[in-house]
């Protein structure tokens, strides 16, 4: 088939490389030139691993094109697949100018086509608040008038971030909400090659579609603030988180997975999603009150951890002046991104508190940079390009993100590069028996602290 990616972000990339793989001819549309040209050189605007070679092989062998470029992008395709951002705006509402915007751009040209036309399919693959498709599909009639043919379909993305590779090309199951039986066989086409594993393809109505997205996110997001409710119980009382997850996930109606207490879940998922449950309950007069709940105590995680941070210093007269090192900043391991990552917001509180900050990870580097404005005039902020170098002068070592190089460090080493012995390990990757034994104050989630001495 012939297909558009409107947007070349995180969704829009993985799916157009990853359905070009499979033989079709992808075209992939963004405004930006500068990123259009680097693409066409084959160089990748993310981290995620195994993009970059899936990407250059199938530039070279002609499937797969790059453009700003909307009349000859959308002019010959059969499907186009809106994959543009749908952000949070000040209030948590979702923002839909990018999906309306592909949707006049779509318009335009489905109208210079004429009633003769093949009907395209243009499908919603973002997430996207229910009734959306269809407000894409009112929007492009409105625009084209009577006569000229065209469908639409919903087909939400489930990527994780770090996987994404694995997770389109070997799915637990494809989602698509449509009006007819015949754009759905359409979709079972494009979507075989990549179901069998023998896992299904759901053919839904499309305001089914759009909201099992959101209800999947939020129950992932519910799970992860639940279990970190349950840690901050342990410390209250004594008990062992760890021990407590082990005694509860062995019950197979529970299970493990997104039940590992921590920071509080990040991205630009979970939190934009369990906000647009919130939004879409308020819309229909339906208070959502378990997800206002877990977005409150995944939020309140954030400052119960930094308030242990200030604990420790008290004595020492608080922050100021203190230089606090970071490993991670990333919101979780195997990505780039640093979109609502727990790091972001403890290095910024430190800061407000009068603390330098030092930080480092093994590929988040330059976006911390640009975010933290370092290098821009910012001051109190220095992103290092070696764990260990981050931790010259460090006062305290705060572990943000549990990516693999963080799990066995070299302690000696760590302990020659620091001025202080506290650790704030906010993924609780060191046994508190060897924090003891080797002289750190450490503070972990739902397990009792070490004080040094």
């Amino acid at each position: 088939m012939r297909l558009t990616m409107v947007g070349t972000g995180y969704v829009g990339l993985v799916t157009g490389v990853c359905l070009s793989n499979t033989g079709n001819d992808v075209t992939c549309l963004d405004v930006d030139a500068g990123k259009i040209e680097k693409l066409k050189r084959g160089v990748c605007p993310i981290y995620e691993p195994g993009l970059t070679e899936l990407m250059e092989r199938n530039i070279a062998a002609g499937r797969l094109k790059f453009t700003t470029d909307k009349a000859g992008a959308h002019r010959d395709a059969d499907m186009i697949f809106i994959c543009v951002g749908t952000p949070s705006d000040e209030r948590g509402h979702t923002d839909l100018k990018y999906v309306q915007g592909a949707a006049d751009d779509i318009a335009e040209v489905i109208k210079q086509l004429g009633p003769n036309q093949k009907p395209k399919v243009v499908v919603v693959k973002s997430t996207v608040p229910v009734g959306t498709t269809f407000m894409v599909r009112d929007r492009i009639r409105e625009k084209v008038g009577p006569g000229i043919p065209f469908e639409v379909a919903d087909n939400p993305e489930f990527l994780k971030e770090g996987a994404a590779i694995d997770d389109f090309n070997k799915p637990d199951r494809v989602v698509v909400g449509v009006e007819k039986e015949s754009v759905g066989e359409l979709m079972r086409d494009l979507y075989d090659p990549f179901v069998r594993n023998g896992h299904p393809i759901f053919v839904m109505d499309v305001l089914s579609a759009e909201m099992v997205k959101y209800a999947s996110n939020n129950f992932l997001a519910t799970k992860i603030s639940f279990i970190n409710e349950m840690a901050n119980l342990c410390e209250a009382y004594g008990a062992n988180i760890s021990r407590v997850r082990e005694g509860m996930c062995s019950d197979k109606r529970i299970g493990s997975q997104f039940l590992y207490p921590g920071l509080g879940y990040g991205g630009s998922c979970f939190p934009k999603d369990t906000l647009a449950c919130i939004m879409m309950g308020d819309k229909a007069g339906i208070e959502a009150t378990l997800s206002k709940a877990v977005h409150h105590v995944n939020q309140k995680q954030r400052e119960r951890f930094f308030d242990k941070m200030q604990a420790h210093f008290k004595r020492e007269g608080g922050l100021n002046g203190k230089t606090i090192a970071f490993w991670g900043i990333a919101f979780k391991p195997r990505t780039d991104d640093i979109r609502e990552a727990p790091a972001l917001t403890l290095m910024r509180k430190a800061l407000g508190f009068g603390a330098k900050v030092r930080a480092f990870d093994p590929v988040a580097n330059e976006n911390a940079r640009a975010e933290m404005g370092v290098g821009l005039g910012a001051s109190g902020v220095t992103i290092c390009d070696d764990m260990y170098e981050c931790l010259q002068g460090a006062d305290a070592l705060v572990i943000s993100t549990d990516w693999d190089e963080f799990k066995s460090p070299d302690f000696e080493r760590v302990t020659k590069m620091m001025n202080g012995r506290a650790i704030f390990d906010g993924r609780n990757l060191y046994r508190q028996a060897q924090m003891a034994q080797l002289g750190f104050s450490y503070y972990s989630v739902g397990r009792a602290a070490v004080k040094a001495g």
